[in-house]
């Protein structure tokens, strides 16, 4: 093939490529150039060839800066003897508007001797065009995430104040229903029993009367028994405990009867640091609550054979109370815990969360089940009398 041969078909390469391609000499000008890069550059052959292609296409950055020749990536090509490729630069048209191009320049040897460059470029404007579109398209798709993340957000703080407060008003309730009760319908019972008992004692014990002395001894069993369960309703309204005496002792109380009504091995640990008083208000509530809950569930649920139940209250830097009750019950799986109608478990979570309380639940079908609440306690006013549970003395096991 001869000379003449080969240039015409690199020529048709060339010609054929659609990326533009032009050769520049050690002067930096143009030796050739193919039509894709001329329709690119929106320049004729004749414009082009001898120029020197900085200056004719890459003279000024995209901010309108000036580019120095010295600093050009395609002439170091050939300067250096080294090729180099450059993802997004702007390169400038005949009309004097600009594109984003993609470019790359190599040395051409000639001999082993650096002849010139060749350079191909690309133009990569709808490329940034769908790029730029994309990041528009995703900062709106964030913006309207965040958006609705605020707003679902927001919703559940309502959510939340609104279930605390439905379940503050429900303590309320429960306290006014249940002093109603000891008030009302207890005071009547009294009464009654104590009717019943004046009866009994004025009846004759002869003929038919010892079957009416029967019959009111038998009504006052039954009055005791009613007065007992009256007791039992109003403790599960109110535990007057808590009024009184206040969360430490409850808590107690509440352990004690837990131990007493069930048939389990139980260790009970209870240590309160000196001086710290204890809560008052919703927060007592709340930790007293979480606290039956657990036990209930224990009793209900765990299938236990031991309960270990500790309660500790730490002092400075920040009174926290810490409630651990771990049993060797059936245990439950996360899935099983999590689930949507998990209303004990959410409830808890729910109760101890508006107060910085945490609550958590270690479990495993077949290994047991430990639930640990950690509720920081704030200084909530002086400590009445009896309102500290044996401050510095641990309740041993049961």
């Amino acid at each position: 093939m001869s000379a003449a041969d080969l240039a015409d078909r690199h020529s048709l390469l060339l010609d054929s490529l659609g990326e533009g391609i032009f050769g520049i000499d050690l002067d930096g000008r143009c030796t050739f150039v193919n039509p894709a890069a001329l329709r690119l550059l929106g320049h004729r052959t004749g414009a082009v060839l001898g120029r020197n292609m900085h200056e004719l296409v890459h003279h000024t950055h995209a901010d309108g800066r000036h580019y120095p020749e010295c600093d050009c990536p395609i002439f170091k090509a050939f300067r250096l003897g080294a090729p180099c490729r450059i993802d997004d630069e702007v390169l400038w048209r005949a009309d004097g508007t600009a594109f984003h191009a993609e470019y790359a320049s190599h040395p051409i040897l000639d001999q082993g001797r650096v002849v010139g460059a060749v350079v191909s470029f690309v133009d990569i404007g709808e490329r940034k065009r769908a790029e730029a579109l994309l990041r528009q398209t995703n900062d709106a798709l964030e913006q309207r995430v965040a958006e609705r993340t605020a707003q679902l957000s927001s919703a559940l703080t309502r959510l939340r104040d609104r279930a605390h407060h439905a379940e503050a008003v429900r303590e309320q309730e429960r306290t006014r229903i249940a002093r109603e009760i000891h008030d009302e319908l207890g005071s009547l019972l009294v009464a009654l029993k104590m009717d019943t008992d004046w009866l009994a004692r004025r009846l004759p014990a002869t003929g038919e009367q010892p079957a009416l002395q029967a019959k009111c001894l038998g009504m006052g069993r039954m009055i005791d028994t009613a007065v007992d369960n009256l007791g039992r309703i109003i403790t599960d309204l109110r535990p007057s405990i808590l009024d009184h005496q206040g969360l430490w002792a409850a808590l107690e109380w509440q352990a004690q009867e837990f131990i007493e009504s069930s048939e389990l091995r139980v260790e009970l640990q209870v240590h309160v640091a000196a001086g710290v008083p204890p809560p008052q208000g919703g927060r007592a509530i709340a930790v007293f609550r979480i606290f039956q809950e657990i036990l209930s569930n224990v009793a209900r649920h765990a299938q236990a054979r031991q309960v270990a139940i500790r309660i500790a209250v730490d002092d400075p830097p920040g009174p926290v109370l810490y409630l651990d009750v771990r049993d060797d019950g059936v245990g439950a799986s996360a899935e099983r815990l999590g689930a949507p109608r998990s209303y004990g478990v959410m409830g808890m979570h729910e109760r101890a969360a508006p107060f910085g309380g945490r609550v958590t639940i270690d479990s495993a079908p077949g290994q047991g089940t430990r639930v640990r609440l950690v509720m920081p306690l704030e200084a909530e006013g002086g400590i009445a009398p009896g309102d500290r549970l044996r401050p510095d003395t641990d309740v041993g096991s049961t």
